[in-house]
């Protein structure tokens, strides 16, 4: 019998080097060996029926999940919810409100999402956390001259890399030096980058670097902070949590489902001063920097890939299974 035909919905393909490319990258891989599987950024019914519809953004991808529904209602699809779905457009768009009543099953990819959602929906709702391979923290000498900040996100609004950028010019420690990855999506936060990157020698913006250097630079790290306005399960915390790199955090419902309500490193969002007060005091705190990266350390066992495989084939398998 022919393997099953699964098609993934992205906004965004490899060029993008986005949350969203990772999460279809990565789930295209683990079910390809049960499935066979194409990424498109969008779907119309001139394209064939795939047996199973994956949908990333409720509002970027609510035309394909919309076409798919009408021409084959009989079919599962599954949609998954961005934080620009949860923490804005299913409450004031249209299409992704009819997104979510489209899809046969919705995924949430931290815990604390599920209270955004009409709680005539969450019977339907999934939750699945993102992964990533697990890789050995840095050995960082036991006299260090320099601590490296990163930040890691491409510069838009919702990630609030101006934040970063205050903190950059208000932190006192002369030993940290804060380092900004991402591409510039839009061109008054680029600027603003590059302005910060001349008038401060200890903030450097990268600019964009593909995935494996980006890690690297992030498990080199002493801490990763993660500014944003919202977050529906940042793919960067997963990364630095399992390589052994603490996470500063702006304290928002997507950062919390991921880190825990009782985790200690957070920041108000847009507090530039507390966030320079953290990244001072995981350099200056030993104890508090070593709680971090415990609390941290507890939370690796939810991003395992093995984990995120098994729950998406369970669900996958199971809708499939209706559909014969």
């Amino acid at each position: 019998m022919a393997a099953k035909h699964v098609i993934i919905v992205s906004p965004a393909l490899a060029r993008a080097n986005n949350g969203n490319w990772q999460t279809a990258s990565r789930w295209a891989q683990f079910l390809r060996a049960h499935y066979r599987v194409d990424i498109v950024t969008e779907w119309t019914a001139a394209d064939g029926a795939p047996d199973l519809l994956i949908a990333l953004h409720a509002r970027r991808a609510a035309p394909s999940l919309a076409a798919f529904t009408q021409a084959h209602p009989e079919r599962p699809s599954i949609l998954v919810l961005t934080g620009t779905d949860l923490y804005r457009d299913i409450a004031t768009d249209g299409q992704a409100q009819q997104s979510l009543l489209h899809a046969r099953a919705l995924v949430l990819l931290q815990d604390a999402g599920l209270a955004l959602l009409p709680a005539a929906l969450r019977g339907k709702a999934h939750v699945i956390y993102q992964s990533a391979p697990a890789l050995a923290p840095y050995c960082h000498p036991a006299q260090r001259r320099g601590f490296s900040i990163s930040m890691v996100g491409h510069l838009r609004d919702e990630k609030d890399p101006l934040t970063f950028i205050a903190a950059a010019a208000l932190v006192s420690d002369a030993r940290a030096h804060m380092v900004h990855i991402g591409g510039a999506l839009e061109p008054a936060l680029g600027a603003a980058a590059e302005a910060a990157q001349a008038s401060n020698p200890r903030y450097r913006w990268l600019g964009n670097l593909d995935h494996g250097a980006a890690r690297e630079q992030l498990r080199r790290s002493h801490a990763m902070v993660i500014a944003s306005r919202m977050e529906g399960g940042a793919n960067v915390i997963i990364e630095a949590v399992t390589c052994g790199v603490p996470v500063l955090a702006s304290d928002i419902s997507g950062n919390r489902g991921m880190l825990g309500d009782d985790y200690e490193g957070y920041f108000s969002v847009g507090d530039a001063p507390a966030l320079a007060r953290l990244i001072e005091r995981s350099i200056a705190d030993a104890d508090f920097y070593r709680r971090l990266r415990a609390q941290c350390a507890t939370r690796a066992v939810l991003f395992d890939p093995a984990a995120e495989k098994a729950a998406l084939l369970a669900l996958v398998d199971n809708l499939s299974d209706t559909h014969q």
